[in-house]
C-alpha cells in the first residue's frame, strides 16, 4: 500500500498527515501551531519529520500562495514571516533524508477542491469548482481532476476581484463575518453560529447574509464555468446548517448543480496534496 506524507500550511499552523492512496485514508494527522520563538519552517520540518516513515518516498504540500509552485519557493510575504525566499522542497529533501523532488507543492484551495473530487463531496463531477470561507476566499477550479488557471476569473483565484466596489473579503470572509456582527476580541464564527442555534435573530443573519453575498458574488464565475458541483469549506462551512440552506436557494435555478458543504473538512487539503503527489512520476 503506497503512503504518503501531506502538510498542509496556513497561515498560522501547519497540518500533516500520512495519507494512504488506495483506501483514500488519512491518519496519523498532527497539528502545529506557528506560535512562540519558532519559526514557520522549524514547525513545518517538525512536523514532516513527526510524520515520517522509512516507506514514505514522496510528500504532498499544500501551501497558501503566492508561491513558485515548481520550484518550491515562498514568496508569501503578508504571513508566514521567516519563510519568505525559502527553499522549502530542499529544506525538506534535506531534513527527511528524500531527494530533491519527493516534495510537490499545491495551491492550498485546489488542494481542497482535488482532495473532495478524489476522496469528497465532488466524486464524479467533470467540473467542480471549491470555495473555501475562513480567514479569506479561497478558490480553485478542477475539470477532470485538473486545476483549471486560464479561462476562469482571476486565474482561479477569486480573492483577487472586487465585488460592490471593494475587495471581496472586505465582505465575504471570517473576518467580515465577525465585523458584521459587531464581535469582539473573544467572540469568533463558532460563537456566533452558537448563538444563531440558541435563536438570536442577528446572529443568524449574518450567515443568511454572507451566504447571499456568495451567492451574487459566485453568479457570474458560475455561470461562465459551468460546473455541476460547488463545494464549500473553511471555518464558515462548519456553520452548514446556518449558511447551507441559502446557498442552495439562491442556487435553485442552476438545476444541474450540486451545492455541498465539504465531505472532509478538516482532511479535503490533505488528501489533495496527497493526490497530487502520488500523480508524480516515479512514486
Amino acid at each position: 500500500m503506497t503512503v504518503v506524507g501531506a502538510l498542509d500550511i496556513g497561515g498560522t499552523h501547519v497540518a500533516a498527515a500520512r495519507v494512504r492512496l488506495t483506501s483514500k485514508t488519512v491518519d496519523a494527522r498532527l497539528r502545529l501551531a506557528f506560535t512562540g520563538d519558532a519559526k514557520p519552517l522549524e514547525r513545518i520540518l517538525e512536523a514532516a519529520r513527526s510524520i515520517a516513515t522509512t516507506e514514505m518516498r514522496r510528500f504532498g504540500v499544500a501551501v497558501p500562495g503566492p508561491f513558485d509552485y515548481e520550484q518550491g519557493v515562498s514568496l508569501v510575504t503578508h504571513k508566514l514571516h521567516g519563510l519568505y525566499g525559502v527553499d522549502v522542497r530542499r529544506e525538506l529533501a534535506l531534513a527527511l533524508g528524500l531527494t530533491d523532488s519527493a516534495a510537490c507543492f499545491l495551491n492550498d484551495a485546489e488542494a481542497f477542491l482535488l482532495g473532495e473530487w478524489w476522496a469528497g463531496a465532488a466524486r464524479g463531477h467533470t467540473r467542480a469548482v471549491g470555495i473555501t470561507l475562513g480567514t479569506g476566499l479561497g478558490s480553485a477550479f478542477l475539470e477532470d481532476g485538473r486545476p483549471v488557471r486560464s479561462g476562469v476569473p482571476a486565474d482561479g483565484e477569486l480573492y483577487r476581484l472586487l465585488f460592490r466596489g471593494r475587495p471581496v473579503e472586505d465582505t465575504i470572509s471570517r473576518g467580515a463575518l465577525l465585523a458584521r456582527y459587531g464581535a469582539d476580541s473573544k467572540t469568533d464564527v463558532e460563537q456566533i453560529a452558537e448563538r444563531a442555534r440558541a435563536g438570536e435573530p442577528r446572529a443568524s443573519r449574518v450567515f443568511e447574509e454572507v451566504g447571499a453575498d456568495l451567492v451574487d458574488f459566485l453568479a457570474a464565475p458560475l455561470q461562465a464555468f459551468r460546473p455541476t458541483c460547488l463545494v464549500v469549506g473553511g471555518s464558515i462551512a462548519r456553520a452548514w446548517h446556518l449558511i447551507g440552506p441559502g446557498l442552495a436557494r439562491g442556487f435553485a435555478t442552476q438545476t444541474r448543480l450540486l451545492v455541498t458543504r465539504a465531505a472532509n473538512i478538516d482532511d479535503a487539503a490533505l488528501l489533495g496534496a496527497a493526490r497530487h503527489a502520488g500523480r508524480q512520476p516515479g512514486l
